[in-house]
């Protein structure tokens, strides 16, 4: 879980809320594959998730679902209402049948963000038990907003938003089987403390022997395993992280010399090869471009 954090933490998720009203009458949202990450969730009453070739979800009060890209689908009520199909405020409408529905946008401001939504499966469906400790008082949190506040732009509205999709990040990452990457190495408990050492200690000196001496595993023997579960091999993984944690601080303004060392390249120039590999773009790009 600490290891998901860090990566939550460096891709910096930043949500924008595009609905969240009460929906009424005889109402049916379709949208298109548009290709943005974004999220659905009804706040008040069910609705039913229909993906053309993929599959339908009742999705129930409080439940989630997430597009990394979003594909075709269509909301509608999982009971036939009858009437004009209305939006409307959700504090304002109690009175009347209806779902509602808050959905928004996900962006990284990391330019390597793209790659956690890679992480998920098409279509992540967001219900159950396990969830529902931090779910339920998040949905409770954001109807209380939504019936007092009925802006879009609501900072509070947006701060819930974003923590409701970084919740469902972590739950997905730590409580769900992932065959192999990132993820399968995140919640390994035998690589665990290689993880953490590099985490906590970019900077060093890291070598394979080094690191398997953190797991107490042989070199051999920590290194096969490290690639099958994760499909980097070490070195790759360590330099992986390195430039991510490097593409923050260059756009934060931090010097590159300062960041070369910061992330364990006592060569600047080093360093520079290395992060334009990674990312197709020079270090002074990127941290020109804040």
């Amino acid at each position: 879980m600490t290891a998901f954090n860090d990566l939550l933490g460096l891709f910096q998720l930043d949500v924008s809320v595009y609905h969240n009203a009460r929906i009424c009458g005889d109402w049916r949202l379709n949208a298109d594959a548009t290709g943005v990450t974004c999220f659905h969730m009804p706040t008040q009453g069910d609705c039913i998730l229909e993906v053309p070739n993929v599959g339908t979800w009742t999705l129930n009060q409080g439940d989630l679902v997430i597009f990394p890209e979003e594909l075709e689908h269509s909301l509608c009520p999982t009971v036939k209402q009858s009437g004009e199909q209305q939006h409307l405020p959700i504090g304002q409408s109690q009175s009347l049948a209806g779902t509602s529905m808050l959905c928004g946008a996900v962006k990284s401001t990391h330019s390597s963000g793209h790659q956690l939504m890679t992480m998920l499966p098409p279509v992540l469906v967001v219900s159950g038990e396990i969830p529902k400790r931090w779910l339920a008082p998040l949905t409770e949190l954001i109807v209380l907003e939504s019936m007092n506040n009925n802006h879009l732009d609501s900072p509070i509205l947006k701060r819930l938003s974003e923590l409701l999709f970084a919740y469902a990040l972590r739950c997905y990452a730590t409580n769900y089987e992932h065959e192999t990457g990132v993820l399968a190495l995140y919640v390994h408990p035998r690589l665990a403390p290689a993880i953490k050492a590099i985490h906590e200690k970019p900077e060093y000196a890291w070598q394979i022997m080094t690191l398997a001496e953190q797991c107490a595993m042989s070199r051999t023997q920590f290194a096969k395993l490290f690639t099958e579960v994760s499909g980097y091999t070490v070195m790759q993984y360590l330099t992986w992280w390195r430039m991510q944690l490097a593409w923050s601080k260059l756009r934060g303004g931090a010097t590159v010399e300062q960041t070369a060392e910061d992330v364990g390249y006592r060569s600047s120039a080093a360093f520079s090869r290395v992060f334009k590999a990674e990312f197709g773009e020079t270090v002074g790009a990127v941290r020109g471009g804040k």
